[in-house]
């Protein structure tokens, strides 16, 4: 693999121990006394650094890897200054907010990372338009889009910050608008052009299309599914339902053809297979949001938020990363990487049950005895995986 591409990849697995060691801190602090740690200070670098470091600077890695699987690209190196900016511009954010929270130097390295990724998305649409048609590439270009489309809600909370104008309703809604398109759009349908390129390659077009169709038609108004709790009009309800239901029936369709055609799927391992078991999950319980008193009691309660933007983060798009290097030979499948990644599942799969307990538990009125304890173990199972999987790649050549 490109030497210079390897180094960018073993840098964002790095990067992802970083932002574990951050989440053990943060589950600590609830319990212990650290008084020179200020809690929300760091959980806005915890999260900032797992979207920019981690995620952003994997898919740009993946993606510009792919560019040149395709010979399109002879070397990786007209992204250089870009994957390095990201670089820069994470680090700054992974400093600056624990020690300022939104301060000024915070706001100017993530105002910059936006930056970043405009320019990413500009040089690499031009750069994949020159490549054969094919599904796969529009689930990138998608990608790229809803990515911008996430810098909205972000301008708009620095609007109404440097306005003090912070209105509780709009500040959710803002928050909520840049989140969805970085979780079901940029961070999901990257994953899928790359595994549309690569695992589903020569799966029919035809089926291909209809199912991308079904997922970026139903990505703009399923934001509405993250804003129910505003005074909509009722019609938008029902487009909501129906948006749910397109990219559930989409996932369906595609499990359904992969199933009648399985040798025209290459690639897939079982952390792939975690991965969509994760997001067969997920689409489940976005249906299940669209009932408004669920939706209530989602939203309502804080274990049961967190819960499930961490069976997106982790179970669905950091698995299915991990996945892909594998199956891309982006990283050594050695037998400490697969018991890394064993460790970490169990990580993951540990946190999101004691959430799901705690927040059923608190809807419930019930205490949970050690609760916060357990999730300390969870969280340093979690990053003890994620260390003995940096370690495996040491000897990578």
């Amino acid at each position: 693999m490109n030497l210079f591409l390897q180094r960018h990849i073993k840098t964002s697995l790095f990067n992802l121990l970083l932002v574990a060691a951050m989440g053990v801190i943060l589950r600590y602090k609830i319990i212990f006394y650290l008084p020179f740690i200020n809690q929300k200070h760091l959980l806005h670098g915890h999260s900032h650094f797992a979207f920019s470091g981690w995620v952003t600077h994997a898919l740009f890695s993946l993606l510009v890897q792919h560019l040149v699987q395709k010979n399109l690209l002879q070397t990786a190196q007209r992204y250089r200054w870009i994957l390095n900016a990201n670089l820069v511009t994470a680090y700054g954010m992974l400093i600056s907010f624990p020690l300022q929270g939104y301060g000024l130097l915070s706001i100017s390295f993530s105002t910059a990372s936006i930056f970043v990724s405009f320019a990413f998305a500009i040089r690499y649409f031009k750069d994949i338009s020159r490549l054969p048609s094919h599904t796969s590439n529009c689930w990138i270009k998608a990608a790229l889009v809803f990515n911008v489309l996430s810098s909205v809600g972000a301008f708009s909370l620095a609007y109404m910050m440097a306005t003090k104008s912070l209105h509780q309703n709009w500040y959710l809604a803002a928050v909520y608008f840049f989140l969805h398109f970085q979780y079901n759009g940029w961070f999901l349908f990257a994953c899928m052009g790359l595994a549309n390129a690569y695992l589903f390659y020569h799966l029919p077009q035809q089926v291909q299309k209809k199912i991308f169709w079904l997922f970026a038609a139903a990505c703009i108004p399923a934001y509405v599914l993250s804003a129910l709790w505003l005074p909509l009009p009722q019609w938008t309800y029902w487009i909501v339902v129906l948006a749910a239901c397109s990219q559930l029936a989409g996932w369906l369709l595609l499990l359904l053809q992969i199933k009648k055609t399985p040798g025209h799927v290459t690639g897939i391992n079982w952390v792939i297979v975690l991965s969509c078991i994760a997001l067969s999950i997920k689409l489940l319980l976005q249906l299940g949001s669209t009932i408004p008193a669920l939706s209530k009691l989602a939203f309502g309660f804080r274990p049961i938020v967190i819960g499930y933007l961490h069976l997106i983060l982790l179970g669905v798009i950091s698995l299915f990363i991990l996945g892909y290097m594998i199956a891309n030979h982006s990283i050594d499948k050695n037998r400490l990487a697969t018991t890394a990644i064993w460790v970490l599942a169990a990580g993951i799969l540990l946190n999101e049950v004691l959430l799901m307990i705690q927040g059923v538990a608190a809807i419930l009125f019930v205490p949970v005895i050690f609760i916060n304890q357990l999730l300390l173990l969870a969280a340093l199972i979690l990053a003890g995986g994620i260390f003995l999987l940096n370690i495996s790649q040491q000897r990578r050549k």
